[in-house]
């Protein structure tokens, strides 16, 4: 979700359920098929017939019509073609990181940092200044994909009017610089980040182009739920209307209004009193620029009637708690809840995106005016050469309209990275087989839980049962730590609220601490699944978001306010990204980053593609996992290690590849934490007969590397049956220990000659 407002810390009370594939990535220099490009070209054709589409909404369905007809004699066996797996030449296999760059954020150098200031004084990054020695820094991580948060044009207090940009009223803008989830122009680009604003859009694209020279993905957002209260695109292409332009605003609802209105209909269908937008009442330290005096400051927005604000108040004048910055759009979900569009058969759970595509070829008479324009958008990037989108909070638009939208995407670029937020578990699996999303973020349970293992509030036990939740879903749950919307690792706030009574969203200052508290969680988090794994810029160097910049509170990097972010700009450099300034721990910590990320794409370590099996429970006694949960056991911080070692701060599990008939070798991995900050643990892991048969390992002695932490004293031994790992871990220690396994001898070497001794 956006954090749209500091004084809501939005903390979303729900769990999970799932499991996933993988993504095929170009490699750098790798040619796509043929095919490929003429599809693009059809694109295009597409696009241009949208856009110059008449301004109907009968002539805009007959446009879209023709782009999603365009190949409509292409059957889904042609489709299967275009997708035949690539030569090794052509691709490799890893599973995603997704790096999260602040855009405003990442090339800033200035430090000063002062309380909502100015570009001029606090400065701001460019889309120049992520150049080739930046991008280097961010693929030398293991990263894959680059999301670039912030981009689309969205309300901000600056003047921009030489290039015909209106000015935005403070009153209904957050910060100076304005959220980046009010989208004013999804036509164009924040003029903030171009040297050259009047360039703005050939710069991004330049980055994009940028971007894929390094072999890098580009992902953007896209913000179905609502826009800026002062949406005016200045730069759409023919033939396109802004959202609302053709709303008959006298109704509180119709189908193709893109926005619903305050309207007081006492009758059904009829016409009633509209109400004036009102600006809300805000806590002083919420006024507009801190209070500074400003032109367009005077607590009043013209708006008549007023729209509904986009977290759904029906307020005139929203509370102060609202998203008043936004209004929002109308997906044909009347103001009852129920629905004014087609339903998707339940069955299409199971379907292609190709039987989706073709499903709404059939009904685009009936679909509101706002899908198609949502489409008209995608298309648009996917043609500059964007590669995929993430989806701010998603599950607040119906599951229908992703069908829709994914599915034309899916047509364009069947590789489009597509990553929405959707926090309701009972969803999950909506938005991934019916809205054909490809990744979710799993903040409920996996993250919520991961903290509160960090906190000693919980047993790692409940790691295990999270990821059983999923089992189904797995790789579609997107991991992470850090984004925009939570606290920094780094900010003793991240687990304040877990271990004490302290407000998490104080305006007190907050503190520092040392962010390796919290390497066992990112190792778990970047291994236990197939599924991506996401890093917010900053994150790897430890970044604490200390200051209080404005309209943005301590222990969350703003997005409301111009500012720099120390320790990046420390590893930054002043453009050199080589940790110049940076200080040892800062530099270490993005050391073991960096070797734990470019493991977990699987490009060395193929075992963690594979399955997944949790050694949990054989590494539990009985009363561990019920003990455990207990608040008055885990409120000692302390917990009674069985036979094993194993107890409510470590956590193991393994990943494998499936030996088959064709296989050289396999692969087994060993990953196992130590989340205590204080003790070291003497382990005697038991690795059940159930995996060592699906191993098909002799017993015998097997020798075992340590690929993350270099741990030298570790082997596997098995007798009848069953294996057994003593190993040692520190605090805050992991390893993961690595078995090969080669064809036809199912034993290494060292077992053998043990065997025969």
């Amino acid at each position: 979700m956006s954090f749209l407002s500091p004084i809501d810390s939005r903390e979303t009370q729900s769990q999970q359920a799932a499991k996933f594939p993988i993504v095929a990535l170009l490699t750098k220099g790798a040619k796509a098929p043929q095919r490929r490009h003429s599809r693009q070209s059809s694109l295009s054709l597409c696009v241009q017939s949208l856009f110059n589409a008449s301004l109907s909404s009968a002539a805009l369905l007959t446009a879209s019509f023709f782009c999603l007809s365009a190949n409509a004699n292409a059957s889904a066996q042609a489709l299967d073609n275009e997708l035949q797996p690539k030569s090794e030449s052509e691709v490799m296999t890893l599973k995603p990181v997704v790096y999260q760059i602040f855009t405003r954020l990442y090339g800033n150098k200035n430090p000063t940092n002062k309380p909502w200031g100015t570009i001029a004084d606090n400065g701001v990054g460019k889309f120049n200044d992520i150049d080739d020695v930046a991008l280097n820094s961010i693929k030398d991580l293991g990263v894959t994909h680059v999301w670039y948060t912030g981009v689309p044009h969205h309300a901000l207090i600056g003047d921009y009017s030489e290039i015909g940009v209106s000015a935005d009223d403070p009153d209904v803008v957050k910060g100076r610089a304005g959220s980046p989830y009010a989208v004013k122009d999804y036509y164009n680009v924040n003029p903030d980040l171009a040297v050259n604003p009047a360039n703005r859009l050939a710069e991004f694209e330049a980055l994009i182009a940028r971007t894929h020279q390094h072999g890098l993905k580009v992902i953007i957002d896209i913000v179905p739920n609502h826009v800026a209260r002062h949406y005016q695109s200045v730069s759409k292409p023919q033939g396109v209307r802004d959202f609302g332009e053709d709303d008959d605003t006298s109704l509180e609802y119709d189908k193709n209004n893109n926005f619903y209105y305050v309207v007081d209909n006492s009758v059904k269908g009829t016409k009633g009193q509209a109400h004036a937008f009102e600006v809300p009442s805000l806590p002083a330290e919420l006024k507009p620029l801190g209070g500074e005096t400003h032109p367009l400051s005077d607590g009043k927005f013209d708006e008549f009637p007023a729209k509904w604000t986009g977290n759904g108040s029906r307020l005139a004048k929203p509370d102060a708690n609202d998203w008043y910055e936004t209004v929002k759009i109308n997906y044909g979900v009347r103001p009852d809840g129920t629905y004014d569009f087609p339903r998707l058969p339940a069955k299409f759970a199971t379907f292609t995106e190709a039987q989706h595509y073709a499903f709404w070829q059939q009904h685009l008479a009936e679909i509101p005016s706002s899908w198609i324009k949502f489409n008209q958008i995608a298309q648009y990037w996917l043609a500059k050469g964007v590669d995929g989108f993430r989806y701010d909070m998603a599950e607040m638009v119906p599951v229908e309209f992703w069908s829709y939208l994914n599915s034309q995407i899916k047509h364009t670029n069947p590789d489009a990275f597509i990553l929405a937020e959707v926090y309701n578990p009972k969803l999950y699996r909506d938005y991934i087989q019916l809205g054909k999303m490809d990744y979710l973020y799993d903040k409920v349970d996996l993250y919520d839980t991961l903290k509160a293992v960090m906190a000693g509030k919980t047993s790692t036990a409940n790691i295990a049962a999270d990821q059983e939740k999923v089992h189904d879903i797995e790789s579609h749950m997107l991991h992470f730590l850090e984004n925009h919307d939570e606290q920094r690792i780094g900010n003793e706030a991240f687990l304040a609220s877990l271990q004490t009574n302290k407000p998490t969203n104080s305006s007190l200052e907050t503190q520092a601490v040392n962010p390796n508290y919290a390497l066992p969680a990112m190792v778990v988090s970047a291994t236990i699944g197939t599924s991506p794994t996401l890093v917010y810029f900053g994150q790897e160097v430890g970044e604490a978001a200390i200051d209080n910049p404005g309209f943005g509170h301590a222990s969350r990097t703003s997005i409301f306010d111009y500012v720099g972010v120390p320790a990046h700009q420390r590893w930054m450099n002043n453009g050199k990204f080589d940790g110049g300034q940076s200080t040892q721990q800062e530099t270490s910590l993005r050391a073991y980053y960096q070797k734990l990320l470019t493991l977990s794409t699987g490009q060395t370590a193929p075992a963690l593609l594979g399955q997944y099996y949790s050694l949990d429970a054989a590494n539990r006694s009985k009363n561990d996992a019920t003990e455990s949960n207990s608040a008055q056991s885990m409120n000692t911080q302390k917990s009674t290690a069985n036979e094993t070692g194993y107890d409510d701060s470590t956590f193991a599990f393994a990943r494998f590849e499936a030996i088959s008939p064709t296989s050289k070798q396999t692969q087994k991995l060993i990953v196992v934490s130590n989340f205590s900050q204080t003790e070291s643990k003497a382990l005697q892991l038991k690795l059940p007969k159930e995996l060592i048969r699906q191993w098909q390992l002799k017993d015998g002695v097997y020798p075992l590397k340590d690929l993350l932490e270099d741990h030298q004293t570790s082997q596997l031994l098995l007798e009848q049956g069953e294996g057994k790992i003593a190993l040692t871990l520190a605090p805050l220690s992991s390893a993961i220990l690595s078995l090969t396994i080669v064809a036809d001898e199912r034993k290494s070497e060292s077992a053998s000659k043990q065997l025969n001794e």
